[in-house]
Protein backbone atom coordinates (compact mmCIF):
# COMPACT_ATOMS: atom_id res chain seq x y z
CA UNK A 1 0.00 0.00 0.00
CA UNK A 2 1.18 3.46 -0.89
CA UNK A 3 1.79 5.68 2.10
CA UNK A 4 -1.26 7.92 2.70
CA UNK A 5 -3.14 6.34 -0.22
CA UNK A 6 -6.49 8.09 0.20
CA UNK A 7 -8.31 5.53 -1.99
CA UNK A 8 -6.74 2.32 -0.66
CA UNK A 9 -9.93 0.78 0.76
CA UNK A 10 -11.93 1.72 -2.36
CA UNK A 11 -9.79 -0.64 -4.43
CA UNK A 12 -11.71 -3.57 -2.91
CA UNK A 13 -14.93 -4.33 -4.83
CA UNK A 14 -16.84 -5.72 -1.84
CA UNK A 15 -16.06 -2.60 0.16
CA UNK A 16 -17.43 -0.42 -2.66
CA UNK A 17 -20.65 -2.45 -2.65
CA UNK A 18 -20.77 -2.12 1.13
CA UNK A 19 -20.57 1.68 0.77
CA UNK A 20 -23.48 1.65 -1.69
CA UNK A 21 -25.57 -0.37 0.77
CA UNK A 22 -24.65 1.94 3.62
CA UNK A 23 -25.45 5.05 1.59
CA UNK A 24 -28.86 3.73 0.56
CA UNK A 25 -29.77 2.83 4.14
CA UNK A 26 -28.55 6.09 5.69
CA UNK A 27 -30.23 8.09 2.92
CA UNK A 28 -33.51 6.28 3.57
CA UNK A 29 -33.24 6.34 7.38
CA UNK A 30 -32.39 10.05 7.69
CA UNK A 31 -35.02 11.05 5.15
CA UNK A 32 -37.59 8.96 7.02
CA UNK A 33 -36.74 10.59 10.34
CA UNK A 34 -37.00 14.07 8.81
CA UNK A 35 -40.38 13.30 7.27
CA UNK A 36 -41.67 11.84 10.55
CA UNK A 37 -40.50 14.92 12.47
CA UNK A 38 -42.20 17.23 9.98
CA UNK A 39 -45.44 15.25 9.90
CA UNK A 40 -45.75 14.86 13.67
CA UNK A 41 -45.04 18.51 14.43
CA UNK A 42 -47.42 19.60 11.66
CA UNK A 43 -50.15 17.48 13.28
CA UNK A 44 -49.49 18.46 16.91
CA UNK A 45 -47.59 21.79 17.01
CA UNK A 46 -46.12 20.46 20.26
CA UNK A 47 -42.31 20.36 20.86
CA UNK A 48 -42.77 17.45 23.26
CA UNK A 49 -44.12 15.28 20.43
CA UNK A 50 -40.71 15.60 18.73
CA UNK A 51 -39.05 14.39 21.90
CA UNK A 52 -41.41 11.41 22.04
CA UNK A 53 -40.25 10.35 18.56
CA UNK A 54 -36.68 10.11 19.86
CA UNK A 55 -37.81 8.30 22.99
CA UNK A 56 -39.76 5.70 21.02
CA UNK A 57 -36.66 4.83 19.00
CA UNK A 58 -34.16 4.90 21.84
CA UNK A 59 -36.06 2.59 24.23
CA UNK A 60 -35.75 -0.58 22.10
CA UNK A 61 -32.33 0.46 20.78
CA UNK A 62 -30.93 0.58 24.33
CA UNK A 63 -32.81 -2.40 25.75
CA UNK A 64 -31.77 -4.69 22.90
CA UNK A 65 -28.29 -3.28 22.22
CA UNK A 66 -26.16 -5.65 24.32
CA UNK A 67 -28.17 -8.70 23.28
CA UNK A 68 -27.85 -7.58 19.64
CA UNK A 69 -24.07 -7.34 20.03
CA UNK A 70 -23.94 -10.91 21.34
CA UNK A 71 -26.02 -12.14 18.37
CA UNK A 72 -23.83 -10.26 15.87
CA UNK A 73 -20.66 -11.81 17.29
CA UNK A 74 -22.24 -15.28 17.10
CA UNK A 75 -23.81 -15.10 13.61
CA UNK A 76 -22.80 -14.51 9.99
CA UNK A 77 -22.79 -10.75 9.32
CA UNK A 78 -24.10 -10.49 5.76
CA UNK A 79 -27.18 -12.58 6.55
CA UNK A 80 -27.91 -10.45 9.62
CA UNK A 81 -27.69 -7.26 7.57
CA UNK A 82 -30.20 -8.70 5.08
CA UNK A 83 -32.65 -9.25 7.94
CA UNK A 84 -32.07 -5.69 9.20
CA UNK A 85 -32.85 -4.24 5.78
CA UNK A 86 -36.03 -6.30 5.54
CA UNK A 87 -37.08 -5.04 8.98
CA UNK A 88 -36.52 -1.44 7.92
CA UNK A 89 -38.56 -2.09 4.76
CA UNK A 90 -41.53 -3.23 6.88
CA UNK A 91 -41.33 -0.02 8.94
CA UNK A 92 -41.11 2.27 5.90
CA UNK A 93 -44.01 0.47 4.22
CA UNK A 94 -46.08 0.89 7.38
CA UNK A 95 -45.33 4.64 7.45
CA UNK A 96 -46.33 4.85 3.78
CA UNK A 97 -49.71 3.34 4.64
CA UNK A 98 -50.35 5.41 7.80
CA UNK A 99 -49.74 8.64 5.86
CA UNK A 100 -52.13 7.65 3.04
CA UNK A 101 -55.22 9.89 3.33
CA UNK A 102 -57.43 7.28 1.63
CA UNK A 103 -56.67 4.80 4.41
CA UNK A 104 -56.46 7.16 7.39
CA UNK A 105 -59.15 9.78 6.73
CA UNK A 106 -61.47 8.11 9.26
CA UNK A 107 -58.79 7.71 11.94
CA UNK A 108 -58.39 10.15 14.81
CA UNK A 109 -55.25 12.21 15.32
CA UNK A 110 -54.41 10.16 18.41
CA UNK A 111 -54.62 6.85 16.52
CA UNK A 112 -52.41 8.14 13.70
CA UNK A 113 -49.80 9.40 16.20
CA UNK A 114 -49.81 6.11 18.11
CA UNK A 115 -49.29 4.19 14.87
CA UNK A 116 -46.36 6.43 13.92
CA UNK A 117 -44.81 6.04 17.38
CA UNK A 118 -45.26 2.26 17.21
CA UNK A 119 -43.53 2.06 13.82
CA UNK A 120 -40.68 4.25 15.13
CA UNK A 121 -40.41 1.81 18.06
CA UNK A 122 -40.06 -1.10 15.60
CA UNK A 123 -37.40 0.90 13.77
CA UNK A 124 -35.52 1.22 17.05
CA UNK A 125 -35.50 -2.57 17.36
CA UNK A 126 -33.97 -2.83 13.88
CA UNK A 127 -31.46 -0.16 14.73
CA UNK A 128 -30.20 -2.13 17.73
CA UNK A 129 -28.92 -4.77 15.29
CA UNK A 130 -27.96 -2.76 12.21
CA UNK A 131 -25.17 -0.67 13.81
CA UNK A 132 -23.15 -3.60 15.25
CA UNK A 133 -23.72 -5.61 12.07
CA UNK A 134 -22.37 -2.89 9.77
CA UNK A 135 -19.40 -2.21 12.07
CA UNK A 136 -18.51 -5.92 12.14
CA UNK A 137 -19.03 -6.50 8.41
CA UNK A 138 -16.72 -3.62 7.46
CA UNK A 139 -13.80 -5.28 9.25
CA UNK A 140 -14.25 -8.40 7.06
CA UNK A 141 -14.00 -6.54 3.74
CA UNK A 142 -10.51 -4.92 3.93
CA UNK A 143 -7.14 -5.76 5.55
CA UNK A 144 -6.56 -4.51 9.10
CA UNK A 145 -3.93 -2.01 7.98
CA UNK A 146 -6.64 -0.26 5.93
CA UNK A 147 -9.11 0.08 8.82
CA UNK A 148 -8.46 3.83 9.33
CA UNK A 149 -8.94 4.54 5.62
CA UNK A 150 -12.01 2.29 5.45
CA UNK A 151 -13.48 3.92 8.57
CA UNK A 152 -13.02 7.34 6.99
CA UNK A 153 -14.78 6.33 3.76
CA UNK A 154 -17.52 4.53 5.67
CA UNK A 155 -18.13 7.59 7.84
CA UNK A 156 -18.02 9.81 4.73
CA UNK A 157 -20.65 7.64 3.08
CA UNK A 158 -22.77 7.86 6.21
CA UNK A 159 -22.53 11.63 6.10
CA UNK A 160 -23.22 11.74 2.36
CA UNK A 161 -26.47 9.88 2.99
CA UNK A 162 -27.16 12.21 5.90
CA UNK A 163 -26.63 15.21 3.59
CA UNK A 164 -28.76 14.06 0.71
CA UNK A 165 -31.47 12.32 2.76
CA UNK A 166 -32.69 15.33 4.78
CA UNK A 167 -32.31 17.71 1.84
CA UNK A 168 -34.28 15.47 -0.52
CA UNK A 169 -36.74 14.81 2.30
CA UNK A 170 -37.45 18.51 2.79
CA UNK A 171 -37.86 19.17 -0.93
CA UNK A 172 -39.88 15.96 -1.44
CA UNK A 173 -42.34 17.00 1.29
CA UNK A 174 -42.79 20.28 -0.61
CA UNK A 175 -43.12 18.69 -4.07
CA UNK A 176 -44.84 15.29 -3.65
CA UNK A 177 -46.01 15.36 -0.04
CA UNK A 178 -45.29 13.21 3.00
CA UNK A 179 -47.11 10.11 1.76
CA UNK A 180 -45.27 9.64 -1.55
CA UNK A 181 -41.96 10.54 0.08
CA UNK A 182 -42.45 7.48 2.28
CA UNK A 183 -42.75 5.34 -0.87
CA UNK A 184 -39.42 6.73 -2.10
CA UNK A 185 -37.87 5.67 1.22
CA UNK A 186 -39.24 2.14 0.80
CA UNK A 187 -37.66 1.98 -2.68
CA UNK A 188 -34.25 2.88 -1.23
CA UNK A 189 -34.42 -0.06 1.16
CA UNK A 190 -35.07 -2.37 -1.80
CA UNK A 191 -32.01 -0.94 -3.58
CA UNK A 192 -29.88 -1.72 -0.52
CA UNK A 193 -31.24 -5.27 -0.45
CA UNK A 194 -30.33 -5.89 -4.11
CA UNK A 195 -26.82 -4.41 -3.72
CA UNK A 196 -26.10 -6.47 -0.59
CA UNK A 197 -26.85 -9.67 -2.50
CA UNK A 198 -23.58 -9.08 -4.40
CA UNK A 199 -21.50 -9.65 -1.23
CA UNK A 200 -20.94 -13.33 -0.33
CA UNK A 201 -21.28 -14.72 3.19
CA UNK A 202 -18.33 -14.07 5.49
CA UNK A 203 -16.63 -16.30 8.10
CA UNK A 204 -17.46 -15.96 11.79
CA UNK A 205 -14.23 -15.02 13.60
CA UNK A 206 -15.51 -15.51 17.14
CA UNK A 207 -13.86 -18.67 18.60
CA UNK A 208 -16.51 -18.89 21.35
CA UNK A 209 -19.57 -19.84 19.33
CA UNK A 210 -22.34 -20.99 21.65
CA UNK A 211 -20.96 -19.00 24.59
CA UNK A 212 -23.64 -18.27 27.24
CA UNK A 213 -25.31 -14.90 26.71
CA UNK A 214 -24.55 -13.45 30.15
CA UNK A 215 -20.89 -14.42 29.99
CA UNK A 216 -20.60 -12.95 26.51
CA UNK A 217 -22.22 -9.67 27.55
CA UNK A 218 -20.06 -9.35 30.65
CA UNK A 219 -16.88 -9.79 28.59
CA UNK A 220 -17.95 -7.12 26.11
CA UNK A 221 -18.82 -4.61 28.84
CA UNK A 222 -15.64 -5.42 30.79
CA UNK A 223 -13.51 -4.84 27.69
CA UNK A 224 -15.02 -1.41 26.99
CA UNK A 225 -14.77 -0.21 30.59
CA UNK A 226 -11.21 -1.50 30.98
CA UNK A 227 -10.02 0.14 27.73
CA UNK A 228 -9.82 3.74 28.90
CA UNK A 229 -9.30 5.30 25.48
CA UNK A 230 -12.43 3.67 24.04
CA UNK A 231 -14.43 4.51 27.16
CA UNK A 232 -13.25 8.12 27.08
CA UNK A 233 -14.11 8.59 23.40
CA UNK A 234 -17.59 7.11 23.84
CA UNK A 235 -18.34 9.07 27.01
CA UNK A 236 -17.20 12.37 25.51
CA UNK A 237 -19.28 11.96 22.38
CA UNK A 238 -22.30 10.69 24.30
CA UNK A 239 -22.58 13.82 26.47
CA UNK A 240 -21.85 16.12 23.54
CA UNK A 241 -24.65 14.60 21.46
CA UNK A 242 -27.01 14.28 24.42
CA UNK A 243 -26.81 17.95 25.40
CA UNK A 244 -25.54 19.64 22.25
CA UNK A 245 -27.86 18.23 19.59
CA UNK A 246 -30.65 20.54 18.44
CA UNK A 247 -31.67 18.64 15.31
CA UNK A 248 -34.95 17.43 16.80
CA UNK A 249 -36.03 21.06 17.24
CA UNK A 250 -35.36 22.10 13.64
CA UNK A 251 -39.04 21.88 12.62
CA UNK A 252 -39.77 24.52 15.29
CA UNK A 253 -36.94 26.78 14.08
CA UNK A 254 -38.02 26.35 10.44
CA UNK A 255 -41.73 26.94 11.03
CA UNK A 256 -41.97 29.30 14.01
CA UNK A 257 -38.62 31.14 14.48
CA UNK A 258 -36.94 31.48 11.08
CA UNK A 259 -40.20 31.12 9.04
CA UNK A 260 -38.57 29.35 6.08
CA UNK A 261 -41.02 26.48 5.44
CA UNK A 262 -40.26 22.95 4.27
CA UNK A 263 -37.58 24.03 1.77
CA UNK A 264 -35.66 25.97 4.41
CA UNK A 265 -36.13 23.04 6.77
CA UNK A 266 -34.42 20.76 4.25
CA UNK A 267 -31.47 23.17 3.99
CA UNK A 268 -31.15 23.44 7.77
CA UNK A 269 -31.38 19.68 8.19
CA UNK A 270 -28.70 19.04 5.55
CA UNK A 271 -26.25 21.78 6.59
CA UNK A 272 -24.48 19.84 9.39
CA UNK A 273 -24.05 16.80 7.19
CA UNK A 274 -22.55 18.91 4.38
CA UNK A 275 -19.93 20.23 6.80
CA UNK A 276 -19.18 16.76 8.11
CA UNK A 277 -18.93 15.33 4.61
CA UNK A 278 -16.37 17.91 3.48
CA UNK A 279 -14.26 17.25 6.56
CA UNK A 280 -14.39 13.49 5.99
CA UNK A 281 -13.28 13.71 2.38
CA UNK A 282 -10.46 15.98 3.52
CA UNK A 283 -9.44 13.55 6.28
CA UNK A 284 -9.08 10.76 3.70
CA UNK A 285 -6.22 12.76 2.18
CA UNK A 286 -4.96 14.28 5.44
CA UNK A 287 -5.46 11.70 8.23
CA UNK A 288 -6.35 12.83 11.75
CA UNK A 289 -4.29 10.17 13.54
CA UNK A 290 -1.59 12.53 14.89
CA UNK A 291 -2.56 14.10 18.25
CA UNK A 292 -5.99 12.48 17.89
CA UNK A 293 -6.98 13.12 21.50
CA UNK A 294 -6.51 16.89 21.39
CA UNK A 295 -8.17 17.07 17.98
CA UNK A 296 -11.21 15.22 19.32
CA UNK A 297 -11.49 17.52 22.35
CA UNK A 298 -11.12 20.65 20.21
CA UNK A 299 -13.68 19.41 17.68
CA UNK A 300 -16.39 18.73 20.26
CA UNK A 301 -15.69 22.07 21.98
CA UNK A 302 -16.22 23.76 18.60
CA UNK A 303 -19.44 21.80 18.16
CA UNK A 304 -20.79 23.22 21.43
CA UNK A 305 -19.93 26.79 20.38
CA UNK A 306 -21.75 26.30 17.06
CA UNK A 307 -24.87 25.07 18.85
CA UNK A 308 -24.93 28.18 21.03
CA UNK A 309 -24.60 30.45 17.98
CA UNK A 310 -27.39 28.55 16.20
CA UNK A 311 -29.70 28.84 19.20
CA UNK A 312 -29.20 32.61 19.46
CA UNK A 313 -29.49 33.32 15.72
CA UNK A 314 -32.65 34.80 14.21
CA UNK A 315 -31.15 35.03 10.69
CA UNK A 316 -31.58 32.05 8.40
CA UNK A 317 -28.13 32.05 6.77
CA UNK A 318 -26.32 32.60 10.08
CA UNK A 319 -28.20 29.56 11.36
CA UNK A 320 -27.21 27.57 8.26
CA UNK A 321 -23.52 28.50 8.68
CA UNK A 322 -23.59 27.59 12.39
CA UNK A 323 -25.09 24.20 11.56
CA UNK A 324 -22.57 23.69 8.74
CA UNK A 325 -19.66 24.32 11.13
CA UNK A 326 -21.24 22.08 13.77
CA UNK A 327 -21.26 19.31 11.18
CA UNK A 328 -17.62 19.94 10.30
CA UNK A 329 -16.55 19.62 13.95
CA UNK A 330 -18.78 16.59 14.43
CA UNK A 331 -17.22 15.01 11.34
CA UNK A 332 -13.76 15.25 12.91
CA UNK A 333 -15.13 13.64 16.06
CA UNK A 334 -16.77 10.80 14.14
CA UNK A 335 -13.68 9.92 12.08
CA UNK A 336 -11.42 9.83 15.13
CA UNK A 337 -13.89 7.83 17.23
CA UNK A 338 -14.50 5.23 14.50
CA UNK A 339 -10.75 4.88 13.93
CA UNK A 340 -10.20 4.27 17.65
CA UNK A 341 -12.90 1.59 17.70
CA UNK A 342 -11.68 -0.19 14.57
CA UNK A 343 -8.02 -0.22 15.66
CA UNK A 344 -8.49 -1.21 19.31
CA UNK A 345 -11.38 -3.72 19.14
CA UNK A 346 -10.57 -7.47 18.78
CA UNK A 347 -12.37 -9.21 15.90
CA UNK A 348 -14.27 -11.53 18.24
CA UNK A 349 -15.76 -8.60 20.17
CA UNK A 350 -16.74 -6.21 17.40
CA UNK A 351 -20.48 -6.77 17.70
CA UNK A 352 -20.52 -6.28 21.47
CA UNK A 353 -18.26 -3.23 21.41
CA UNK A 354 -20.36 -1.67 18.62
CA UNK A 355 -23.46 -2.32 20.72
CA UNK A 356 -21.98 -0.52 23.70
CA UNK A 357 -21.06 2.26 21.28
CA UNK A 358 -24.68 2.40 20.13
CA UNK A 359 -25.82 2.80 23.74
CA UNK A 360 -23.29 5.53 24.46
CA UNK A 361 -23.41 7.45 21.19
CA UNK A 362 -26.06 6.21 18.78
CA UNK A 363 -28.87 6.18 21.31
CA UNK A 364 -27.81 9.52 22.75
CA UNK A 365 -29.11 11.07 19.51
CA UNK A 366 -32.62 9.95 20.41
CA UNK A 367 -32.17 10.68 24.12
CA UNK A 368 -30.87 14.06 23.01
CA UNK A 369 -34.02 14.53 20.93
CA UNK A 370 -36.13 13.72 23.98
CA UNK A 371 -34.00 16.00 26.18
CA UNK A 372 -34.34 18.79 23.61
CA UNK A 373 -38.11 18.34 23.44
CA UNK A 374 -38.49 18.40 27.22
CA UNK A 375 -36.18 21.39 27.78
CA UNK A 376 -37.84 23.29 24.91
CA UNK A 377 -41.20 22.66 26.57
CA UNK A 378 -39.90 23.84 29.96
CA UNK A 379 -37.42 26.60 29.02
CA UNK A 380 -38.39 27.62 25.52
CA UNK A 381 -36.75 26.50 22.29
CA UNK A 382 -33.88 29.03 22.13
CA UNK A 383 -32.90 28.65 25.79
CA UNK A 384 -32.94 24.86 25.43
CA UNK A 385 -30.43 24.94 22.56
CA UNK A 386 -28.11 27.42 24.31
CA UNK A 387 -28.26 25.36 27.51
CA UNK A 388 -27.34 22.19 25.60
CA UNK A 389 -24.38 23.85 23.87
CA UNK A 390 -23.12 25.18 27.20
CA UNK A 391 -23.30 21.73 28.77
CA UNK A 392 -21.23 20.40 25.86
CA UNK A 393 -18.48 22.93 26.57
CA UNK A 394 -18.45 21.97 30.26
CA UNK A 395 -18.20 18.27 29.33
CA UNK A 396 -15.18 18.83 27.06
CA UNK A 397 -13.34 20.98 29.59
CA UNK A 398 -13.95 18.40 32.31
CA UNK A 399 -12.67 15.52 30.17
CA UNK A 400 -9.60 17.50 29.16
CA UNK A 401 -8.73 18.23 32.78
CA UNK A 402 -9.32 14.78 34.30
CA UNK A 403 -7.79 12.63 31.53
CA UNK A 404 -4.21 13.54 30.53
CA UNK A 405 -3.90 10.12 28.81
CA UNK A 406 -6.75 11.02 26.49
CA UNK A 407 -5.21 14.42 25.71
CA UNK A 408 -1.98 12.68 24.64
CA UNK A 409 -3.68 10.04 22.45
CA UNK A 410 -1.88 9.45 19.13
CA UNK A 411 -3.08 6.71 16.76
CA UNK A 412 -0.03 6.48 14.48
CA UNK A 413 1.57 3.72 16.57
CA UNK A 414 -1.58 1.57 16.31
CA UNK A 415 -1.51 1.85 12.53
CA UNK A 416 2.19 1.02 12.34
CA UNK A 417 1.60 -2.10 14.48
CA UNK A 418 -1.11 -3.41 12.14
CA UNK A 419 1.05 -2.72 9.09
CA UNK A 420 3.91 -4.75 10.58
CA UNK A 421 1.61 -7.67 11.50
CA UNK A 422 0.29 -7.84 7.93
CA UNK A 423 3.68 -7.43 6.33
Amino acid sequence: MKKNDAYAALRYKEFRIFLLVRFAMVFAWTMQFVVIEWQVYSLTKDPLSLGIIGLMEVIPAVLLALFAGHIVDQKEKKGLLVKCILGFSVVSLGLFLITWPLLTEDLSLKVILYCIYFLVFLGGMVRAFIGPTIFSLLSLLVPKKLYPNAATWSSSTWQMGAVVGPAIGGFAIHIIGVHWTMLLIFGCSLLAFVALSQIPKKPILNPNIGEPVLKSLKEGIRFVFSTKIILGALTLDMFAVLFGGAMALLPIFAQDILHVGSQGFGILRAAPAVGALLIMFTSAHFPLNKNAGMKLLAAIFGFGVCMIVFGLSSWFWVSVIALFLSGATDGISMVIRQTILQLRTPDAMRGRVASVNSIFVGSSNELGAFESGVTAKLMGTVVAVVFGGSMTLITVLTMGLVSPTFRKLDLRKDIETHEKLEG
